[in-house]
This record gives structure tokens, sequence and C-alpha cells, in this order.
């Protein structure tokens, strides 16, 4: 994946944000949206396209639109930042394969411990019980 190339193919748009913050929500357009064309990427190989379109299904329109919108910040450059952000984070958290885990031995010396602890445990223990005729009533 080619990050920079990936930021060029982005596509924003912008609108009004919602909620508070007076004059300057109702004048100022500083929600953003980031839009990535999955299907039309360059910065993309054929395998990562589709893996990404498998693990961000539910995220990804019908057209194989990637969006994201932000609005948390009141300026509109902010904004544009952290929804390019957002979107860099969902395509590399899509395309991160975790390695596959090598199996070996636990060694003698481990499990000799283990059950030497485990018998040690087991001692103390049955020390502690009572049994007819350890302790005298008089």
């Amino acid at each position: 994946m080619n990050t920079d190339l990936l930021k060029t193919e982005l596509q924003y748009r912008t609108s009004r944000s919602g909620g508070k913050g007076g004059q300057n929500v109702n004048k100022v357009e500083t929600k953003v949206e980031a839009r990535f064309d999955v299907a039309a990427s360059g910065a993309l190989s054929e395998e990562e396209k589709h893996l990404l379109l498998e693990k961000l299904a539910n995220q990804i329109s019908a057209e194989g639109i990637l969006s994201v919108t932000n609005q948390t910040a009141r300026s509109q450059w902010a904004n544009k930042r952290f929804a390019e952000e957002k979107i860099l984070r969902l395509v590399e958290k899509a395309l991160y394969r975790p390695r596959k885990r090598k199996i070996t031995r636990i060694p003698e010396s481990v499990k000799a411990a283990r059950v030497q602890a485990k018998r040690r445990q087991s001692e103390k223990k049955a020390n502690r019980r009572w049994s007819p005729g350890s302790k005298s009533e008089d």
C-alpha cells in the first residue's frame, strides 16, 4: 500500500456541522467527509483491494466507496486532517495480517518445576487436615 498515493486519491466533501457552536456552526462548513474509491485505487494491489472489500464490507457502499466523516474540530482544516487519519487507520487495520505462531515444545525443566510446585502445595494442604489420633483431647 502506497500511503502517499492513497492520500492523493481521497476526495473531500464539506457541509455544516450540527450541534452546539452558535454562529460559527450556522455559517461555516466545518464537517468533512473523506471518500476513498477502493475499486479504482492505484495505491492498492488487487489482493489488497479484495481484502479491504471483504473486511470493511459494512463500511463500504455498493459503489465501492469507503466514506468517513469528522466534525469534532471547529475548523475545516483540522476536520479534514482527522478524517484523513481515520481513513488511513481503517485501511491499515484491515490490511494487517498477524504472523503465524511458531509452535514450540515446553521444556522438561518447566514441566518438572510445575509438578514440583503442585506437589509442595498438595503437601502443605495435607498437613492442615485433621486425622483421628493426631490431636489428643485431654
